[in-house]
């Protein structure tokens, strides 16, 4: 399991530049260094390195006794010398360079998430987790379009071992070699053209499907964030990972039973992308069929590029005029009722073509209560999937086309799988996004999020926080909006 997972000593560390075969040394013995080398290159390791990737390609060790790079060296079955009192070369056993290996194995271990104790096996699996972000992390020169109010949350997600990523406002810095984390959506128009003038790859940030008690617009940091070397995973006019996870990915039983019960757990504690909530609504029309059609930030990036031109106010006639017997619900998306972004339908309007406007009701309630969803992009419509509700798309978002939803909107013809419902909870919620601990400000599995979403106290809200619910607040006064 250490060997497959890459875990151990300082595994975290920088990779330098290294030959094809190589002996590398630990303490200085330039005599045995080239005694054991004969014609290949000496590299002195005299800093803190991965060892996993140090010797990855080398011939030979020469290092201390009780070096732990020795075990490393053991597990890879790469010789190990040490130099003994007198000077003579002296190659190790196997029993000897593997002696940290069984100190580890009588280790107490404690999981920094629950504080309960773990076997060697899962600590195992919980570095090889981190092990894995850090080295997709590598390669990036910097972040672009992150505010600063975001920052401290997202830092974790994106470090990349041996140095923090770099948060910039201008991309006059970046080296022209390596990707750019990038939020586009707060990105100056002149700054990702510059990016792409100089070839500079961009690595596409987003917010998580399970993001925090409370709204970004409101400037409470997320949670959880999207990473996509392809592109953002709400536009359908080019693949992005999570689609091609759902085409052709594969899934094993493991993770779909942790899926099966991570939407149990969530349908249970009614959490949705911003907020909490399962009370128990009355329908209010009875038998009737009832519909709820969530509205958007309309000048959001998942509108305009997946959205078919739909404004909230076209949407709605959509529903009506395909179910003119229903009753329609429309919640006002929780940007817009806050105060800051644009998608406002006034009253009248909205209410030629709506039952019922619901505002203040959170949106697990609601689609409980209700038969069908229906949804330009919205999460919502995903979040109804979980809770087996019938889903209408009249957009494209990342859910529809797998079999799962009625696509009335213009699905890319190249998702041909079909897809459980397990099998679309594992590749959003598991596999895809990353999660941060708020507790310990650790890389977590999505279930920590969760527990930490389900049972926490009631938000600690900052300054910063408190000022942009003002500035929403005049906002909705000014535009005529009520909540």
């Amino acid at each position: 399991m250490v060997r497959q997972e890459c875990v151990g000593g300082t595994y975290w560390a920088a990779q330098p530049d290294l030959p094809q075969n190589y002996v590398l040394t630990r303490i200085s013995a330039p005599t045995a260094a080239a005694e054991v080398a004969g014609s290949n290159p000496v590299v002195t390791w005299d800093r803190d390195c991965d060892p996993w990737h140090m010797l990855a390609r080398a011939t030979a060790l020469i290092a201390e006794r009780d070096d732990d790079a020795c075990a490393i060296a053991a597990i890879l079955k790469v010789p190990v010398y040490t130099v003994g009192k007198d000077g003579v070369l002296e190659r190790l056993g196997v029993e000897t360079t593997a002696a940290s290996l069984y100190r580890l194995g009588s280790a107490t271990l404690v999981n920094p998430f629950t504080s309960a104790a773990m076997t060697v096996e899962e600590g195992v699996v919980l570095c090889g987790f981190w092990r894995r972000l850090i080295d997709s992390n590598r390669d990036l020169g910097g972040a672009v379009g992150f505010a600063f109010w975001k920052q401290a949350n997202v830092a974790p997600l994106l470090w990349g071992g041996d140095r923090p990523v770099a948060f910039l406002t201008s991309v006059a810095n970046f080296p022209p070699d390596r990707p750019v984390a990038a939020w586009l959506s707060k990105c100056p128009a002149a700054e990702v053209k510059s990016l792409a003038d100089a070839g500079v790859p961009m690595v596409e940030v987003e917010d998580g499907f399970l993001r925090s008690h409370g709204l970004g617009a409101d400037c409470v940091p997320p949670l959880s964030i999207t990473v996509d070397r392809l592109g953002a995973y709400f536009d359908p006019q080019q693949p992005s990972e999570l689609e091609n996870l759902l085409q052709g990915g594969s899934f094993n039983e493991e993770v779909l039973e942790r899926a099966r019960q991570l939407r149990a757990v969530i349908v249970e504690a009614g959490l949705g992308k911003y907020e909490q909530g399962a009370a128990t609504l009355k329908r209010p029309a009875g038998e009737r069929r009832h519909i709820l059609v969530p509205g958007q930030v309309e000048d959001d990036r998942s509108v305009i590029t997946g959205g078919n031109g739909l404004s909230n106010l076209d949407l709605l006639k959509r529903v009506r005029q395909d179910a003119p017997e229903a009753y329609i619900l429309y919640k006002p998306h929780p940007d817009v009722l806050a105060g800051h972004r644009k998608g406002a339908i006034e009253e009248r309007a909205c209410l030629e073509f709506a039952d019922k406007i619901v505002g203040s009701q959170s949106i697990s309630s609601l689609i409980a209560m209700v038969d069908e969803v229906h949804v330009n992009t919205s999460l919502a419509g995903f979040e109804a999937l979980m809770r087996d509700k019938a889903v209408t798309v009249w957009g494209a978002p990342f859910y529809a086309g797998w079999g799962l939803t009625r696509d009335k909107g213009a699905v890319p013809s190249r998702r041909t799988a079909k897809r459980s419902l397990d099998e679309v909870v594992a590749a959003a919620l598991l596999l895809y996004p990353r999660y941060l601990d708020p507790q310990t400000g650790l890389p977590c599995p999505a279930e920590i999020v969760v527990e930490r979403l389900t049972n926490s106290a009631a938000e600690n809200v900052g300054a910063v926080v408190r000022l942009r619910r003002l500035h929403g607040k005049l906002m909705r006064r000014f535009r005529g909006v009520s909540r």
